[in-house]
């Protein structure tokens, strides 16, 4: 016979084998032992957690000659025929591939007929949520009333999708995620059996990427073996396998975002890339690393709960003393927003530099946690006896636009901008609302407080990447109704992306406005850090209604 793969190779035989899910199988082996057994059971649970597995050995113990404490002996015939795969009196379906209605009919028409071998013919139907929902009314009466001697064992990943009236007829077992520490050790076991010399801190990097499932596991560490035959396993091994980073990588990447370095950020991203790392897997491991750094600067004695060696602990506590809590709520929301879309996005690259982007500069964002960036990045300035230069003022070199929310429209002072201190004076007594309908005609005041309240939707609406661009604008409108302004705030990116297809990306905005409000607008880029003179009167239409709600 050929290679078998591992997750094949090493299934357990008995129930002292599997890994995991204790208290189901000691439930199951007092059914066994007691003769407590039901006619039909639910399997539920993440893939690779032994939903499978286990209903095979109950199948093989309930039919077992000779059952010891409830295992099967794996010796007498019936043991011998279930483990080849030969007997007639386990059947195997898969309800993916199996599940019409006439499926369910053969079932009912087998089960009229007696075991062939044993005591119990058992049914195992995998991924049974598959069924049609005439399928489901047709195993429902069996399920109710069948023979003494038929056992099914319905297995899913989505009980959810079980009608309730089948779920009532079951006892139902909900297997749990496996713990990094049982998939390690079962790891080491396997590779002192297969005489592969591999480090333990590799093979706990794989049973965390499996994430709770050991058949993923399994196939894991195959592939790692397959590429590295013959040689010791080692942690940079797996890394460079499956595509991955070293912490080290995420502390320096995290450095950069804190110093609002998007360069060196973008480096490290172009790095990875050439790399050949998993964009989605390098995304989904530095935001573990954001979570392992929260936990450890929010809750006392976290070390021991964190799987992580003393080294990269002591890197941890080190950039604890380096960044705000809110930051890292901030951080965390943007990443996890982020690693959301990038699943199903084309242009992942662009996706996530953008994304970095916007971490580097929260002057981009006008949420509650964007803001507290920001004022502690002001205070942290003035702290250090750093010049703070006002939005527009000559020499802006600091990397923070301090009055971003105050720049065109700003939010500081209401809404009305000018370029003198008696202007801004006078705007700062007015809000955007009075500014709109002290300016133009009430329809136009309306229509434009419309678009206003509706711009989150319009931007919902967007596809990807514009959805990600015009979250880094405000939109605000001067002296003429019907042209508004895209300003961008020290977004070079977002704003080249509009100027790319200029024609193109903007009257497809103005086409969804026109869908949300029914009002007919064109739209404008520009940039609060290079604004005209004669553009100094814009109202911010962002700052209007934006109200933060707390539940």
């Amino acid at each position: 016979m050929g290679y078998m793969a591992l997750y094949r190779k090493w299934r357990p035989n008995d129930f002292d084998e599997v890994r995991g899910q204790d208290a189901i199988v000691q439930t199951l082996r007092n059914q066994i032992i007691y003769n407590r057994i039901g006619h039909a059971y639910l399997f539920c649970g993440t893939r690779g957690t032994g939903k499978t597995s286990i209903a095979k050995l109950f199948a093989k113990a309930v039919n077992c000659e000779h059952p010891v404490n409830g295992n099967p002996c794996n010796a007498c015939p019936s043991c011998q025929a279930i483990n080849a795969q030969s007997s007639l009196d386990v059947l195997e379906i898969d309800a993916a591939s199996n599940n019409g209605v006439e499926n369910i009919r053969d079932i009912r028409e087998q089960v009229q007929y007696s075991p062939v071998e044993g005591r119990y013919k058992v049914y195992i139907i995998d991924e049974v949520h598959m069924l049609s929902s005439g399928a489901f009314n047709a195993l429902l009466k069996t399920l109710e009333e069948p023979p003494s001697y038929v056992i099914f064992i319905l297995a899913t990943t989505e009980k959810h999708k079980i009608p309730v009236t089948i779920l009532s007829r079951c006892q139902k077992y909900d297997f749990k995620r496996i713990s990094v520490d049982t998939i390690t050790g079962h790891l080491v076991s396997l590779m002192e059996k297969e005489q592969i010399d591999a480090e333990e801190k590799a093979l706990r990097y794989i049973a965390r990427a499996a994430d709770g499932s050991m058949r993923d596991a399994l196939s894991l560490l195959d592939q790692c073996i397959a590429f590295y035959l013959g040689q010791t396993l080692t942690y940079e091994n797996v890394l460079e396998v499956l595509g991955t980073a070293d912490t080290s990588v995420f502390s320096t990447l995290l450095r950069s975002i804190l110093k609002k370095d998007s360069m060196s950020a973008l480096d490290i991203i172009d790095t990875m890339i050439t790399e050949g790392r998993e964009l989605s897997q390098f995304l989904s491991d530095f935001l573990w690393y954001l979570r392992n750094l929260l936990i450890l600067k929010d809750q006392e004695g976290a070390e021991e709960s964190l799987d992580m060696s003393k080294e990269t602990i002591a890197a941890l506590k080190e950039e604890c003393a380096m960044v705000d809590t809110t930051a890292l709520l901030r951080y965390i929301r943007l990443l996890s927003e982020l690693s959301n879309q990038i699943r199903t996005a084309t242009q992942k690259r662009v996706l996530l530099e953008v994304g970095f982007i916007k971490l580097c500069r929260p002057e981009t964002e006008s949420d509650a946690e964007s803001l507290s960036e920001r004022v502690r990045q002001l205070e942290t300035m003035l702290a250090q006896g750093l010049p703070v230069i006002p939005a527009g003022g000559a020499g802006n070199n600091s990397g923070i636009n301090p009055s971003s929310g105050a720049a065109i429209g700003g939010a500081a002072n209401g809404g009305v901008s000018a370029g003198n201190s008696a202007s801004q004076s006078q705007a700062a007594q007015i809000s955007p609302e009075e500014a709109l309908e002290k300016r133009f005609s009430p329809a136009e005041a309306e229509d434009l407080k419309k678009i206003a309240n509706r711009w989150n939707d319009i931007v919902n609406q967007s596809s990807m990447p514009m959805q990600q661009f015009l979250r880094a604008a405000r939109v605000a409108v001067a002296d003429n109704s019907t042209i508004l302004q895209l300003v961008f705030s020290n977004n070079s990116l977002a704003k080249e992306y509009f100027e790319r297809e200029h024609h193109k990306n903007l009257d497809l905005l103005s086409e969804l406005v026109a869908e949300q409000t029914g009002k007919v607008v064109t739209f404008e880029c520009t940039s609060d850090s290079h604004q005209p003179a004669e553009q100094s009167n814009y109202i911010d239409l962002s700052k209007i209604h934006q109200t933060v709600i707390f539940e």
